[in-house]
């Protein structure tokens, strides 16, 4: 088995649709994080403004299935290939890249995050 290069800590983490290949966020992972989507199946990843593992819907129940788990060519950068119950993103959107840059938004949503969160949505799941 190849073995991420953590020296650094953090590494990235993407995670993408397995039947749509959309991308539907970006995190971080640390060793933690990866022997628990390991173990369990779901993914965990790192939150650096909590500064604690978090499995990914652990709140809103939205978690993500890992089916496959790439490295790039350097180590330092981890790619998930997950089924995706309800959507990714904690503003209700499928996948967190749901805007352009000059803020037009081509996503829909999935749910209503105020529903699930209530009124601190903004500051959940990271």
């Amino acid at each position: 088995m190849i073995r991420p290069d953590f020296r650094g800590g953090l590494l990235p983490a993407i995670a993408q649709d397995s039947k749509t290949m959309e991308v539907l966020m970006f995190a971080y992972m640390n060793e933690e994080a990866l022997e628990q989507t390991l173990k369990t199946g779901l993914a965990h990843y790192y939150s650096r403004s909590r500064q604690k593992l978090w499995k990914k819907g652990e709140e809103s129940g939205h978690v993500q299935h890992v089916k496959e788990i790439r490295i790039d060519c350097d180590a330092d950068c981890i790619l998930l290939i997950v089924e995706q119950e309800t959507a990714a993103c904690h503003t209700g959107y499928h996948s967190c890249f749901y805007r352009t840059l000059d803020g037009k938004v081509v996503g829909k949503k999935a749910f209503d995050p105020q529903a699930i969160y209530g009124k601190d949505a903004h500051k959940t799941e990271r």
